[in-house]
């Protein structure tokens, strides 16, 4: 402690003495002997298709990433926490697979397929250790928006001759669609692959944190508005396009009197139970080794209560119905859907991607390893192509079973090909147990699930305090995801959030500098009591980068400031390298007098475009 006063002493105490010429940018250029040269872009080209031995084993191993760590596999270390981590999520993707995709408008097994085929290819291709990849509620409900545009039900409409009134055709729209759902899913995946191979993993930084947050959460209420039919038991008609969920929700206000009462009992039992089930695992947590399986436990318990009772017959209880055993062939979607789905798909490849790099991000700096977030673009561009082609629906990491999948042991990817085998088992052999689970408990498990995105409008108040720009951002993009929908909403605000950047750099503050007594720490006058100006210097600093577009404020909010300052001190001079040239001696000499300004800035002015001239204009107007 004592060393660490000692040398904050003497830090106050040192002194600073430069002796130099006075330099500008090109000046620098020509001491230093600036080169350029430049490599063309034909020898780029033709290096980088170069091929060798070693540049061949390093693209390998980066393209493959599964080649690189399995052969290093440790089961001593890994294998029994990767076990139990994969037996754990496997469980939770049974029932959150079949519940997201009743979001994504079709049968309940094609969230199991969604929670197979695509965990094994990020297997293969993924860099993150611990991410659950899977089926997850926004994505689902962006798809499930996408289908009902396409396939609603009035398209399938048809006049029954025994009962006098009009049906849908389940089938023929169930297999329409699928359809749909996996032209989507391939074109989102192509999107990914596209964007990984040139290298555009950065495009996720223009999705700040405050705008994923709020989207999320504006999303979280369209699938809780789309999950209502499921609780109170009634069909009310699907509305598309802007201000549809508004739409949705006065709808479903007026088919209350209509509401099913069996299935509301079924509604608040499994809501309540799953939440008090959930309490307990987590009072229990630090107790068990291996988390309680809530829902697999609630779905069971659903499924042989609805057996027993026979809740669909008696009680008009909507329930998941077949359940085919075995795996779908590999199809083609249809090309002709692509032009209908592209904006939709975009849409999906850049929400899937920012929610699965964000997550993935914090748990690779937690254990110290490295995610690529261009090979992240392609394995989930893979793993949607794929499953696409498979008839899955776009897929992203969910953050519940990532917490699991940690929480439980999981060290590495080994643990979600372990899930999906538990998936495989399911939809092979015991699939067609779960026939009678009622649609009620897959909604309720939907709505437990989503406690944590509401948890998110705690933000609010938090970046209230913190930074009230990022707090705009949030709210505004939450209003405009609920008032246009996802895809939509997603657009939007990112353009405000665009926005917000370029007024940053348009309105930023600027300040002169003082210095805090007995310190080299510098601080704005017109915030600090204590600040004192540096006699004979003047310290102007901006908080935005200087460039083109503000660089005529710059100068302006420049000769503001030092007039203001002149006014109360002395005349302040601006001196150029050209200036400097052109003094005589006795000039020089009655210059060791005068102000010297320092600009505190991240560019050249030069390059900036801000005119040397105007600035000495300005600065010497007040003589």
């Amino acid at each position: 402690m004592f060393q660490l006063v000692s040398a904050v002493a003497e830090r106050k105490r040192m002194g600073y003495n430069v002796h130099r010429e006075i330099l500008d940018e090109g000046a620098v250029d020509e001491m230093a002997e600036k080169s350029d040269s430049k490599t063309s872009l034909s020898e780029r080209v033709k290096k980088s298709m170069r091929c060798s031995g070693p540049r061949a084993k390093e693209c390998l191993l980066t393209s493959v990433p599964v080649v690189s760590w399995l052969p290093r596999y440790s089961l001593k270390e890994n294998a029994l926490g990767d076990l139990i981590s994969g037996l754990s999520v496997g469980i939770m993707q049974l029932p959150q697979g079949m519940a997201y995709a009743l979001l994504a408008a079709v049968p309940p097994v094609f969230g199991l397929y969604s929670s197979f085929y695509p965990v094994l290819i990020y297997f293969i291709f993924g860099t993150s250790k611990h991410i659950s990849i899977g089926t997850y509620a926004v994505m689902s409900v962006m798809i499930g928006g996408v289908i009902e545009r396409l396939a609603p039900d009035s398209d399938f409409s048809e006049w029954d001759n025994l009962t006098n009134e009009t049906i849908i055709n389940i089938t023929n729209r169930d297999a329409e669609r699928v359809k749909v759902a996996a032209a989507v899913t391939l074109l989102s995946g192509i999107f990914q692959i596209l964007l990984g191979l040139v290298q555009f993993g950065f495009v996720v930084t223009y999705l700040s944190e405050p705008l994923v947050r709020g989207y999320t959460t504006g999303a979280a209420i369209h699938v809780i508005v789309s999950q209502l039919k499921y609780t109170f038991g009634i069909n009310p008609k699907r509305y598309s396009g802007p201000c549809s969920l508004i739409y949705t929700v006065l709808e479903v206000c007026s088919l209350l009197p209509k509401t099913n009462i069996g299935t509301l009992v079924v509604s608040i039992v499994a809501i309540v139970g799953l939440i008090l089930a959930k309490e307990l695992n987590s009072y229990l947590s630090k107790k068990l080794p291996i988390p309680i399986p809530v829902e697999l436990l609630g779905v069971v318990i659903a499924t042989v209560v609805s057996w027993q009772v026979d809740l669909e017959n008696k009680y008009k209880v909507d329930v998941v119905g077949l359940i085919p055993s075995g795996l779908q062939p590999p199809v083609l979607p249809e090309v002709s859907l692509f032009s209908k789905v592209i904006g939709d798909a975009f849409a999906l490849a850049v929400v899937g991607y920012g929610i699965a790099i964000s997550l993935g991000r914090i748990f690779a700096l937690k254990y110290g390893y490295n995610v690529d977030s261009n090979q992240e673009l392609i394995a989930l561009g893979l793993s949607n192509s794929v499953g696409g082609i498979f008839q899955c629906f776009a897929v992203s990491c969910s953050m519940s079973r990532t917490m699991v999948q940690e929480s439980t042991g999981g060290k590495t990817q080994v643990a979600g090909a372990l899930s999906a085998v538990v998936i495989l088992f399911i939809t092979l052999w015991i699939g067609y147990l779960f026939e009678d689970l009622p649609k009620a408990v897959l909604a309720a498990i939907i709505f437990v699930n989503l406690h944590g995105m509401m948890k998110q409008f705690m933000d609010i108040p938090a970046l209230w305090k913190s930074n009230k720009v990022d707090m705009l951002v949030w709210v505004v993009t939450f209003i405009l995801t609920v008032l246009l929908n996802p895809d939509l909403g997603l657009a939007a605000s990112i353009g405000f959030s665009m926005l917000t950047v370029i007024f940053r750099t348009q309105l930023p503050k600027y300040s002169l500098l003082g210095q805090i007594p007995d310190t080299d720490i510098y601080r704005p006058l017109e915030d600090y009591n204590q600040v004192r100006p540096v006699p004979g210097i003047l310290i102007f600093r901006s908080s935005a980068t200087l460039y083109f577009a503000n660089a005529e404020m710059y100068q302006e909010s420049l000769g503001k400031k030092v007039r203001t300052h002149t006014h109360t001190h002395t005349h302040t001079h601006l001196l150029t390298w050209e200036g400097r040239k052109r003094m005589t001696k006795e000039e020089e000499d009655q210059w060791v007098s005068l102000f010297f300004l320092i600009f505190d800035t991240q560019r050249s002015f030069h390059r900036a475009g801000v005119d040397w001239q105007m600035l000495h204009v300005c600065l010497q107007g007040e003589k």
